[in-house]
């Protein structure tokens, strides 16, 4: 048991580690909405920067400015105007990933500011979800939507024969046009 124990701790602590920096501009830059979507890289899957970059491509398919980034580089842009906050975070334990937390927690001015919370995991997500919705409240931002999707539960039953990461990602990008229709009226 002492074996799984340190193992367990060893994985979550590399698991849990801020990943590299990486971003990209998408969209209209000179839009007159701008968006940030902060993720941190999973080091097993890149779900979240799938997931991420559809969601934000729907977004700049609509009109507005977007910037997807890890949480490395997204402390490069908290000064930058921001209009709308996406968090994607992954599930670790049954809470959000700290980079994602901590970013929220620290640096992220979400006053009175619309966000949307993506939860990604393996499947038990609805602990990690909760707190993610939690934390953002306590900032004072004003929660759109939040929705899990996931790695290895099918995300949409009625798809079985798809891939589920694929699936993901076209959810998201349906998700993403909901939002920029809400967000730009």
């Amino acid at each position: 048991m002492l074996g799984i124990a340190i193992f367990w701790t060893l994985l979550t602590i590399w698991a849990e580690c801020t990943g590299p920096k990486r971003s990209w501009e998408l969209g209209n830059q000179p839009s007159r909405i701008n968006v940030l979507i902060v993720y941190d890289p999973d080091p097993f899957y890149n779900l979240d920067e799938q997931v991420s970059r559809s969601f934000g491509q729907a977004l700049a398919n609509q009109g507005l400015a977007v910037r997807v980034a890890t949480v490395a580089a997204a402390n490069e842009f908290k000064d930058q105007p921001v209009d709308l906050y996406v968090f994607c975070a992954n599930t670790y334990n049954w809470r959000p990933d700290w980079a994602v937390s901590n970013f929220i927690e620290q640096k992220a001015l979400l006053a009175n500011k619309p966000v949307v919370a993506i939860t990604l995991g393996s499947g038990s997500t609805d602990a990690s979800q909760k707190a993610l919705e939690k934390l953002i409240r306590d900032r004072k931002g004003i929660l759109l939507d939040s929705r899990s999707l996931w790695l290895s539960r099918p995300n949409d039953e009625s798809r079985l024969n798809e891939s589920n990461t694929q699936v993901a990602v076209s959810m998201a990008r349906k998700w993403g046009q909901k939002i920029a229709q809400q967000i730009k009226y």
